[in-house]
């Protein structure tokens, strides 16, 4: 069983594809499998060092149970062992957490990404006894805690991690991106844990906690992989001349988002859309159509969205040993 050693690299977060139509109200069999397949593989390729999947950006919360069940099956059995793969079970309540757990167990997932039940806020206590309740209910099946205290209004704090390693010994990591409580969170969880910041915050963690930040997350490799790859062998490299350059970069690639990246506010109403429309706007994968409800999308938020995949295209050109190719329709 991985440990929280064992995660290094870029863990790369894709989206759920989406057929034509996925966006009507009435649309059953959404998951395009034989994009998701592609997709898959070519992110491999391009070099990521891990894959989460079916968290906010992968419509988790607007799956069907079937497309739920293909989605996640077609990802692990394309996957194959070559990276570690980390499926969301996140659900409304632990009856339907354990059985979507169940089944991507079964199929050989790597690790579960598990966030909170989001009906109504847990308390302390019902957020560590959620967790090793899971914990025992699958001892070999590795945790990755989806520490979102906006999604799921609870506050994951140093408290809850030195609880929960306690009580939940599968519980080895987390998608975490706070870097004022980070060092606080190391001490309580007694490096049990290996906080992933987003991308953006890995060079931060990095300053924090050197021996500690050892991977990242990223949905913007669902836009291309190659410019979180190389930011990410620029940090543990300590390569400052490179650095300067790739940051520069980077910067300069949010600047058309920053008004809705920026905003935890707008972010919290179109996170969803934000990261798929990136995606589909970048033509590294097809990501297709939002899902209702969360399919609304301001035209100047789309824009934005367009000139900031633009922008990130071209990073992946700079940073490619090949010229990325467009993939229309997405």
């Amino acid at each position: 069983m991985m440990t929280s050693s064992d995660i290094r690299g870029v863990y790369a977060i894709i989206p759920t594809p989406s057929k034509p139509g996925a966006d009507a109200w009435d649309a059953v069999d959404t998951v395009d499998l034989d994009e998701t397949a592609r997709a898959v593989d070519r992110i491999i390729a391009d070099g990521v060092q891990g894959l989460i999947v079916l968290g906010t950006m992968g419509e988790c919360a607007t799956l069907t149970s079937r497309e739920y069940e293909a989605f996640a099956t077609c990802v692990i059995e394309t996957v194959r062992k070559r990276i570690p793969a980390f499926i969301g079970t996140t659900a409304l309540g632990t009856h339907e957490v354990v059985r979507r757990t169940r089944l991507v167990a079964e199929r050989g997932a790597d690790g579960i990404l598990l966030g909170l039940p989001m009906w109504q806020p847990l308390t302390m206590d019902m957020a560590v006894e959620y967790y090793r309740s899971i914990a025992e209910g699958f001892p070999h099946l590795p945790i990755m805690v989806y520490a979102n205290p906006r999604a799921f209004r609870f506050p994951f704090e140093a408290e809850f991690w030195g609880r929960v390693v306690e009580v939940a010994p599968t519980v080895m990591s987390a998608k975490f991106s706070h870097d004022k409580m980070l060092l606080d969170c190391l001490a309580a969880s007694k490096g049990r844990v290996n906080f992933l910041p987003y991308d953006g915050a890995f060079g931060k963690f990095a300053e924090l906690s050197r021996a500690t930040t050892t991977a990242c997350w990223s949905t913007a490799s669902s836009m291309g992989p190659q410019p979180v790859l190389e930011l990410v062998r620029a940090v543990l490299a300590n390569d400052q001349a490179a650095l300067k350059t790739i940051n520069a970069d980077h910067a300069w690639v949010r600047e058309p988002v920053a008004s809705i990246f920026g905003n935890p506010e707008i972010m919290a109403s179109y996170n969803i859309q934000y990261e798929k429309s990136r995606t589909a706007l970048a033509g590294y994968m097809k990501a297709g159509p939002l899902r209702p409800p969360y399919h609304i999308m301001p035209q100047p938020y789309l824009e934005a969205c367009r000139e900031h995949a633009r922008r990130w295209r071209v990073l992946c050109e700079k940073y490619a040993k090949t010229p990325v190719p467009v993939m229309v329709g997405g």
